[in-house]
C-alpha cells in the first residue's frame, strides 16, 4: 500500500512541540511524496477562546477550518512544511478530540495517523483518558504516536 495521505493531529496541548511534529511528518510525507492534512481539533471552548484571540465578530459564523488556518499551532507547522517541500492543506475540527481525528482520517481517507503526547501513567490514563490511545483503538488506518 502506498502512503498518499497522512493526517496530523494537534491540538492546544501541541504549541510546544510543532517541531518534533513537523519533523517526524516531514520524515515520514517527505520520501512516499504524500500529501498532509494538518487537522486541529477543537472543543467548543478552545474554537471559542480562539475566535476571540483571532479577533473575529462573536456573531459572526465562522468555520473551524478558517480559525484553524490562522492558529498559531497550526501556522508553525505550514512553515517548517512548506520549508520542506511537503504539500499539505489545513483541516478544523470540532467536538471530541479523539472522535474527531478518527472522523477526519475517514474523511481525507488517511493511510496514517501522527499524533503527539507525553508519557502518562497508567493511572493518569485511567483518570484522564487519553486522545491518542481512542485514536489507536478507532483509527481507520495506522498511527503513529510522537512522544515528548
Amino acid at each position: 500500500m502506498a502512503l498518499e495521505t497522512v493526517l496530523l493531529a494537534v491540538g492546544g496541548g501541541d504549541a510546544d512541540r510543532t517541531d518534533l511534529l513537523a519533523e517526524t511528518v516531514v520524515d515520514i510525507a517527505g520520501p512516499a511524496d504524500a500529501a498532509v492534512t494538518l487537522a486541529h481539533v477543537f472543543t467548543g471552548e478552545e474554537l471559542e477562546n480562539a475566535r476571540n484571540q483571532l479577533d473575529y465578530d462573536p456573531d459572526s459564523a465562522v468555520d473551524p477550518d478558517e480559525v484553524a488556518s490562522r492558529h498559531a499551532t497550526t501556522r508553525s507547522l505550514e512553515e517548517n512544511l512548506s520549508n520542506a517541500g511537503v504539500a499539505h492543506s489545513v483541516r478544523g475540527s470540532v467536538g471530541p478530540h479523539g472522535e474527531a481525528i478518527v472522523e477526519l482520517a475517514t474523511d481525507v481517507g488517511a493511510d496514517l495517523i501522527v499524533v503527539g503526547g507525553r508519557k502518562r501513567s497508567p493511572t493518569g490514563k485511567a483518570v484522564f483518558g487519553s486522545t491518542a490511545q481512542e485514536v489507536m483503538l478507532n483509527a481507520p488506518c495506522p498511527v503513529t504516536f510522537v512522544r515528548e
